[in-house]
């Protein structure tokens, strides 16, 4: 039996990339493949076969729109296998399809000083993968924490393209126009779960009329967190900054993956498929 999927899984869960485990779980006649036989699929990549064809082809499909709407819960599908192109399967398939890390937080924290520094020790305990960027490679500590990947870039703005769908982003850095740049690539992606600003409410209304005289709209503004943080926390050191900005991030991530858990199927869905 092939073991791609298991180096493929190694992978994945060091990059604590999303992905779908696809096992066949129950074989019924003439099937391409037997039960145990296993497929990982990403939103990106797939690693082994559960016997090709429209099977495989569906289940890819049914995989990543599970990720996409980040389903956290496993589900069973079963299908009929009908004949096609001389091929005469004739049997029934049940899958499972598990989603694995999919409850890992992906951020983008922008700022390496003394807040960005005791952000991150907090937020490298947390299930979270972080990329902590910034343009001034002294400024990060001589060891990064595990989870966190540290990011040099003269242009911090072009990483913002490289994050993933649905991830935090947290900007602090040490330059506001940086933080101006940083916030209009953001909301032009309008594609994440939070966005922090650091930063007081006169701060927020200044980048406020900013935005609009850009064309950005009230609405879309509205998603931006600035100030950033548990408002009971009122101190200003970097320890306590970085507890009430973690203390928020927390609250958001579970609520989001609580309102978003899909209960498993109670029966299997059947589908008859030409194989």
């Amino acid at each position: 039996m092939s073991t791609e999927w298991i180096k493929g899984l190694s992978q994945l869960e060091a990059d604590a990339t999303p992905a779908v485990m696809i096992t066949v779980v129950d074989e019924r006649g003439s099937t391409p493949r037997n039960a145990g036989a296993k497929m990982l699929v990403s939103a990106s990549e797939r690693f082994d076969t559960i016997g090709g064809g429209h099977l495989e082809h569906k289940s890819i499909k049914i995989a990543r729109a599970m990720l996409e709407e980040r389903h956290t819960q496993p589900r069973l599908e079963r299908f009929s296998l009908g004949a096609s192109l001389g091929q005469c399967c004739g049997g029934a398939t049940t899958l499972l399809f598990e989603p694995l890390n999919t409850d890992i937080v992906q951020i983008a924290l922008f700022g390496a000083g003394h807040v960005g520094r005791a952000l991150v020790s907090i937020l490298s305990t947390l299930p979270c993968r972080i990329r902590w960027i910034d343009s001034r490679e002294d400024e990060f500590p001589d060891n990064i924490p595990d989870g966190v990947e540290k990011v040099v870039n003269e242009f911090p703005v072009d990483e913002i393209e490289a994050q993933a769908a649905n991830s935090y982003f947290i900007v602090m850095t040490h330059n506001h126009q940086l933080d101006q740049e940083l916030t209009e690539a953001i909301l032009r992606r309008n594609d994440f779960t939070y966005f922090g600003l650091i930063g007081s409410n006169t701060k927020r209304k200044k980048f406020e009329h900013r935005l609009k005289a850009k064309g950005f709209d009230a609405q879309l503004l509205e998603r931006m967190t600035c100030p950033m943080g548990i408002p009971e926390v009122k101190g200003k050191l970097p320890a306590e900054i970085a507890v009430s900005v973690a203390g928020e991030v927390i609250a958001q991530y579970n609520a989001a993956f609580g309102t978003k858990q899909q209960p498993p199927l109670p029966t299997a869905t059947v589908e008859r498929l030409a194989i």
